[in-house]
């Protein structure tokens, strides 16, 4: 977690390196099943049943055109930001396109893990897909885990099947509504007496993806002139540690209008700076500081002399009121010598003299008074301070995109509405049978308060006094592993939901075998093309029956 100053609500970024992996010793005792978590965000792998040991960044250092010795993979690369424009993802979305960097992931995976047979990978894998997953996609993925690393059997399955059925061991058929929530899009997928309702599954194009960038955008607009450090990293950062869910965002809004509650629940993340960096990002506001400084020290100056010469003014006034005291005395002599060293020749010269000393001096107080107003300390440019960015709204209104994307001007259906559309699609006993387990999962669905927003969403849409639950997975990052882990435990041995080597090479590389995890498998049925010997008459009277019976009747 951010290091936080409580006192003034500041936090500071933690701007973690990654560490790269080491290299594991192979497993020596046991049926041993490789456990794939093959996530656009990150991959996930381990030995099933010993948790995870590998969790990387799904993208790949690579400059174009580069030999393959010279990639990066995942957490080889301490840090992103620098190397940004050469990363690369296998994805397109959430679904592998590039085998190529797919490959790559892939190598680097089993070398961490220990692998040193030659010339194959000689364990069954369990590997995980997207919901309706594209024929073609699936076909390259078992081309490259067959022919490439000549795995003896595969098993492909849902993340967040794999994660329902982890948290719902006890349900047997389980039933419910997954709604997953990854790094590119949300799925939505009912899941009737145990099976998949594939054809009922939507998609919202909204993930964390979507959400980092639109914090960045915000951000940046806000705070033009740190636009170098708001980096993507950071606002990951933001979004998985400051953000969260309201239960209502229209009342959450007027709560901040409020600047007691604003005040109180601002984060305020400090941004790095240097000297250096200063000298160089705002060179003209030092410049004005160094002339702001150099004209205090002359009015510094000017004040002293002011002083001076109002304390001499002053001895003066003083004095010649004393030579006239002694006219007022009846002093006659002592006045007229006064007068001759005062170098005077009347008593009037004299007067004339003292009112004029007199306006002098109450000048010279007045402009030493005001010489000490200005004096007074103010406050200096505070470093510190002028690199703070101030989370308010952003802290909601980023997560909201998932309930609203017209927030950041996506025109599809949010959440809540997508949930009703699904629902509207069966019948009510259906409908109340899927309520009943509403499950959260996935690594977009970690804002603290999403299960409450879930709860109220669905008071509004279902029937008044309905009931319905809702569940957050016990940990929505990882339970897709550990749920793939216990299905591959118990279904090693067994035929169902693997296919082996065999089966890949007869019937063809998009070939899926079903399971409770698995995507429902439909083959592609392509018409026959026509033979070219076919006369075009043929055809002509199959649509028009009149020809054949002779010339039509006037």
């Amino acid at each position: 977690m951010a290091a936080p100053i409580p006192a003034s609500n500041v936090y500071t970024f933690r701007d973690a390196r990654a560490v790269p992996d080491p290299v594991y010793s192979p497993v020596s005792q046991g049926p041993a099943v490789l456990v794939l978590d093959n996530g656009s965000f990150q991959l996930r792998a381990g030995w099933a049943g010993a948790g995870p040991a590998l969790q990387l960044r799904s993208v790949v250092a690579r400059s174009r055109g580069g030999p393959r010795s010279l990639s990066r993979v995942g957490n080889d690369i301490p840090s992103l930001e620098p190397l940004r424009w050469l990363l690369r993802t296998p994805f397109d979305r959430n679904v592998p396109v590039n085998l190529e960097l797919q490959e790559l992931l892939c190598d680097h995976v089993f070398q961490k893990l220990g692998i040193a047979s030659e010339g194959c990978v000689d364990y069954p894998i369990v590997f995980t897909e997207a919901p309706c997953t594209p024929l073609h996609v699936r076909q390259m993925v078992s081309e490259l885990l067959f022919e490439c690393y000549r795995v003896p059997k595969v098993s492909f399955g849902i993340d967040g099947l794999y994660s329902f059925y982890h948290n719902n061991k006890d349900l047997s058929p389980a039933s419910g509504l997954v709604v997953s929530s990854g790094y590119h899009c949300t799925h939505i997928l009912p899941v009737l007496r145990g099976r998949l309702d594939a054809k009922n599954c939507k998609r919202i194009n909204i993930g964390g993806f979507h959400s980092v960038t639109y914090l960045q955008r915000l951000l940046q607009l806000k705070y033009p002139g740190h636009v170098p450090a708001i980096t993507l990293s950071r606002m990951e950062e933001i979004l998985h540690e400051h953000c969260y869910v309201p239960e209502d965002y229209i009342d959450e809004l007027r709560k901040w209008r409020c600047p007691d509650y604003y005040e109180e629940n601002v984060h305020k993340m400090q941004l790095p700076f240097s000297t250096k960096l200063l000298a160089s990002a705002i060179p003209s506001e030092e410049k004005q500081e160094r002339r702001q400084q150099q004209l205090k020290r002359l009015q510094e100056l000017n004040a002293r002399r002011r002083e001076e010469k109002l304390q001499q003014d002053q001895e003066r006034l003083e004095r010649l009121l004393y030579v006239q005291e002694l006219l007022e005395d009846g002093q006659v002599e002592q006045f007229h010598k006064a007068l001759v060293e005062l170098n005077m020749d009347s008593a009037e010269e004299l007067q004339s003299y003292i009112h004029k000393l007199g306006m002098a001096v109450e000048q010279g107080r007045q402009r030493v008074l005001g010489d000490a107003l200005d004096s007074k300390p103010q406050n200096m440019f505070n470093m510190a301070e002028y690199h703070q960015m101030y989370l308010g709204t952003e802290r909601i209104r980023v997560p909201e995109i998932l309930f609203q994307p017209s927030l950041m001007g996506e025109d599809q259906a949010g959440l809540a509405e997508t949930l009703q559309y699904i629902l509207d699609r069966y019948p009510q006993e259906v409908q109340q049978e899927l309520v009943q387990n509403v499950f959260l999962t996935g690594g977009n669905v970690i804002y603290p308060g999403i299960k409450g927003r879930m709860e109220k969403e669905l008071v509004q849409i279902r029937p008044f006094g309905s009931s319905f639950q809702v569940s957050l997975a016990s940990h929505p990052v990882l339970d897709a592993w550990q749920g793939a882990s216990g299905w591959a435990l118990q279904n090693v041995d067994c035929e169902e939901g693997w296919v082996s080597r065999k089966e890949y090479e007869e019937m063809g590389g998009e070939y899926l075998k079903e399971h409770v995890a698995s995507n429902r498998f439909s083959e592609i049925q392509l018409p026959k093309p026509a033979s070219r010997s076919t006369p075009a008459t043929n055809q002509e009277t199959e649509t028009n029956p009149l020809t054949t019976a002779g010339p039509a009747q006037p």
